[in-house]
C-alpha cells in the first residue's frame, strides 16, 4: 500500500521543562490555548493524507492518553489503521535503565510486531516536541525524487547546543551529522525522518541485534557514509520545546499575526480535542490588548500580551500581564500577575503578586493556590 504512516514519539527524556512536565510527558504540554503540542504533529501527518499513526508513549502518559482517545478528533478513528497508542513498558523494565527507554532505537525494538504489520511503503519519525506546519506530502514527493533511502527535515535557524546539526553538499546530501556541539554550525534537524518501511525494519533488527539504541548516534552518524541522507530544509516557524525559556518565548510568539498566519495555514487545519465551551466574557470596560483568549474564559479585569487557556477567569481589579495562564486557571480581585506561566486550576489569592522576568518566566505547578 502506497502512502506514509506516522510514528511519533513521545516518551520521557530529559528536559528542562521543570513542573510542566511533573505529570505528563512532553507531548501533552497545553501550547497556545487550545492545543497540546502533540497536536501539531498529528495533524502534519492527518493533512498529508497519513492514515496510520502510531504514538510511542512511556513514563506519565495518563494525560496523553485522555488527549487522544480513539483519536476521532483526528479523523484516525477507523476499523483499520488509524490511531494506535504504543505505551510499551515491558521490554525496558527488565533492564537496567529503570524504566527508560534509552534512545529512539530501543523504544522502536519495544514496537516491532507493530512495525512488521505496517500496510504503507514508506514512514515518518516525527517527536511530539515541534511546534510547526509543514507539508509532509511535499517532504515525500522530494524524498522519492532525489531517491535518497531517509530525508531528515531541518532547518537554516540557530538552535541549542545539545541540538543535532547536518552539514549539507551543493546537492542536498547530509555529508557530516554532529551534536552536543560547543558551536552550532549548519542544519539544525527537527526531527522529522521520511524512509521506506523496509529500511526502517531492517535499521531496527540490526540495531538490537548489536545493543544499539542511539538514532542519533547509531544510525545519523554511524550510517551517514553508507545511506543516501539528504536533507528537506524547512525555514518556516518551527518551535522546540525543550525548556521552560523555549516553551514561554514559542508561545509569546503567538501574539504576532505573521507567525500565526504561518502557524495556523487553512490549507493545513491544526486540529485538537474539542472542548466545548460558552462564549468568552470580557467586560467592555477593562483592557484587554494583544491577547489570544480562549472560549469559556471570564475575563473582568486587565489582561496584557497574554495567552488565556479555557476556563480561566480574572476578577475585577485583576491585572495579567505577558502571562500564559493554563485551563481553569483564577486570578483573583486585585492580584497582579505578570510573567507567569501556570498550570492547570492555579489560584492567584486577592490581592497577591507574583511577577517574573521576560528572561525568567516563573511557573506556578498544577493546582497551586498562592
Amino acid at each position: 500500500m502506497k502512502g506514509m504512516h506516522g510514528i511519533i514519539f513521545s516518551y520521557e527524556k530529559k528536559t528542562e521543562l521543570g513542573t510542566l512536565t511533573d505529570q505528563r510527558i512532553y507531548g501533552s504540554v497545553p501550547y497556545g490555548g487550545d492545543y497540546r503540542v502533540v497536536d501539531f504533529m498529528l495533524s502534519n501527518m492527518v493533512n498529508a493524507g497519513i492514515t496510520d499513526v502510531g504514538v510511542i508513549m512511556h513514563g506519565k502518559c495518563q494525560s496523553m492518553l485522555d488527549h487522544l482517545g480513539t483519536g476521532k478528533h483526528w479523523d484516525l478513528s477507523r476499523k483499520y489503521g488509524g490511531l494506535k497508542l504504543l505505551p510499551a513498558f515491558a521490554y525496558q523494565e527488565n533492564r537496567e535503565s529503570g524504566g527508560q527507554f534509552r534512545g529512539k532505537l530501543e523504544a522502536l525494538g519495544c514496537v516491532m510486531d507493530y512495525l512488521r504489520h505496517i500496510r504503507q511503503d514508506y514512514v515518518v519519525l516525527a517527536d511530539s516536541d515541534i511546534v510547526t506546519n509543514i507539508p509532509l506530502k511535499d517532504v515525500l514527493e522530494s524524498h522519492i525524487a532525489s531517491g535518497a533511502d531517509m530525508t531528515c527535515v531541518c532547518t537554516s535557524r540557530p538552535g541549542r547546543p545539545a541540538d543535532t546539526y547536518f552539514t549539507l553538499d551543493i546537492t542536498g546530501r547530509i555529508v557530516e551529522v554532529a551534536y552536543d556541539v560547543n558551536t552550532p554550525a549548519g542544519y539544525q534537524s527537527l526531527n522529522i525522518f521520511i524512509m521506506s518501511r523496509e529500511l526502517l525494519l531492517g535499521m531496527v533488527q540490526s540495531a538490537m541485534a548489536q545493543n544499539s539504541y542511539g538514532w542519533r548516534r547509531h544510525i545519523l552518524q554511524d550510517k551517514c557514509g553508507t545511506l543516501n541522507m539528504r536533507g528537506y530544509v524547512w525555514d518556516s516557524f518551527a518551535a522546540r520545546i525543550d525548556t521552560v525559556q523555549d516553551y514561554y518565548n514559542r508561545s509569546m510568539d503567538l501574539l504576532r499575526p505573521d507567525i500565526r498566519a504561518e502557524l495556523f495555514n487553512p490549507q493545513r487545519p491544526v486540529y485538537a480535542k474539542e472542548n466545548d465551551a460558552a462564549s468568552t466574557y470580557i467586560d467592555p470596560a477593562v483592557e484587554c490588548v494583544n491577547s489570544l483568549i480562549s472560549d469559556g474564559c471570564d475575563i473582568q479585569g486587565s489582561v496584557r500580551n497574554s495567552i488565556i487557556f479555557r476556563g480561566v477567569k480574572v476578577e475585577k481589579g485583576a491585572c495579567v500581564e505577558n502571562c500564559i495562564l493554563f485551563k481553569d486557571t483564577v486570578v483573583k480581585a486585585g492580584a497582579t500577575v505578570r510573567n507567569v506561566i501556570a498550570d492547570k486550576n492555579v489560584v492567584f489569592s486577592e490581592n497577591t503578586s507574583m511577577m517574573g522576568h521576560e528572561h525568567y518566566p516563573v511557573v506556578v505547578a498544577k493546582n497551586s493556590v498562592i
